[in-house]
This record gives structure tokens, sequence and C-alpha cells, in this order.
């Protein structure tokens, strides 16, 4: 399969999770429900970031091979940097998923990390790629089935849905006494997927909390009335 393959399998594979956490909260999952700055741009800015990456490290000159860092280059007009590309593009990418969404930069060296300590050729980006997929699958969908009642607190109960989110996140990477064999199971998943990708617990909270909170934001019309 070829990586830009890959890319739109991760694509589908961020939709579903994105109506899976809809359902969740109770809001309709459909495209006219979302917002500039809204769950699905900062799954797509996550998209390029890593496609950024990929081209600045690996030396892919293929624009076909990335599709959201194509579109996101042609819609900004982010010129190309010394011949080379994904510099500027990852530069840009860095600055907005910080001004929008606050990440840090911590945030994006951990993916700078992983891709480079486990991307050397561009070969390698296929596994890489099926390997975060299901990483990412495995972690969103168990995490929202962990805090289903407790993500319906309002968003303005930040501070209470960082710290569910942190003790979550710290369960999937350390508690061993899951009743549910099903879950011990995606648990052990989780793990090893993300042993192969070299995430740190602290990466994985802040994506999963930036992920919950603007899920929580994208309100229905109907509920917004309703307040």
């Amino acid at each position: 399969m070829s990586i830009i393959n890959y890319f739109v399998t991760l694509h589908r594979l961020i939709q579903y999770i994105m109506g899976f956490l809809s359902k969740l909260f109770g809001r309709k999952g459909d495209e006219e429900q979302q917002k500039v700055g809204g769950m699905e741009d900062f799954m797509t800015l996550i998209r390029v970031y890593f496609q950024a990456v990929m081209a600045s490290d690996l030396g892919i000159t293929n624009l076909a091979a990335l599709p959201d860092l194509r579109v996101f280059k042609a819609t900004l007009h982010v010129p190309t940097q010394n011949n080379k590309l994904g510099m500027a593009e990852k530069s840009r990418c860095k600055k907005m998923l910080k001004e929008i969404y606050g990440m840090s930069d911590d945030f994006t060296k951990e993916i700078d990390q992983s891709i480079r300590k486990r991307c050397k050729k561009p070969q390698d980006v296929q596994t890489y790629m099926i390997q975060f997929s299901a990483f990412s699958q495995d972690l969103m969908m168990l995490t929202g089935n962990l805090m289903k009642f407790k993500l319906r607190l309002p968003s303005f109960f930040k501070s209470a849905i960082r710290s569910m989110t942190e003790k979550t996140v710290n369960d999937i990477f350390n508690k061993n006494d899951f009743s549910d064999a099903g879950v011990m199971k995606t648990v052990v998943d989780i793990r090893q997927y993300d042993q192969k990708l070299g995430f740190t617990q602290q990466w994985v909270t802040d994506f999963v909390y930036r992920v919950v909170m603007l899920a929580k934001k994208e309100k229905r019309p109907a509920d917004a009335d309703s307040k």
C-alpha cells in the first residue's frame, strides 16, 4: 500500500473517532456542524505536522504522497524553504497549533523525535502510520468509554476535566487490574503501540485532553438555543 493510502486511511479513522465522540456528547457529527478552529481542524493540523516532518526528514518531494500537506501549502501559500519540502510548512503548522490550540513546543518536539527515530527511510512511514492509526483509535475509543459519564461535565470545568483525563491516561499506562477483560486487552495493545511510537504519558494526556475539549465545544444549534 502506498504512503498516500495510509494517510487517507488515517483521515477516515479520525472521522470515525470524531463521530464516536459526537455520539458520546449527544451531538450530530455531520460536516455542517464543524467549525473553524474545531476538532476537525485540529486533527488536520496534526496530520499536516506529521507529513511536514516526514517530508523534511526523509526528503520526500512528491506532494501527491502527502495530501494534507499539499492542501495546507496551497491554501496558505507557504513557500518552500531552501528548496526542501516540509521545513517552512512544519514551522507554520507548529505556530498554528501553538497559537490556536495552545499546544506546547514539547508536544510537537515529541512528534519530531518519534518520527525521526522510527522513520529512517520512506518505506518506514507505512509501518509507522499503521501503528499510529491503531494507537489513536484504541486510545480515543477506550478513553471515551472510561470517561463516558465524566465527560458530560460542562466545558468550563476545565481543571476537573484535565484532572480526570490525566487520571484516565495514567490508568491506561499503569493500572493492571481492570475487571473487564476487553478493556485490559485494549490497554495492553495501547501500551505496546506506545512503546513502538515512543510518546510520553504527558504527550498522550495533552493530545486526549485537547481532542476532548474541542469535541465538547462543538454544540448542536438546538443545544445552544436551549441554554
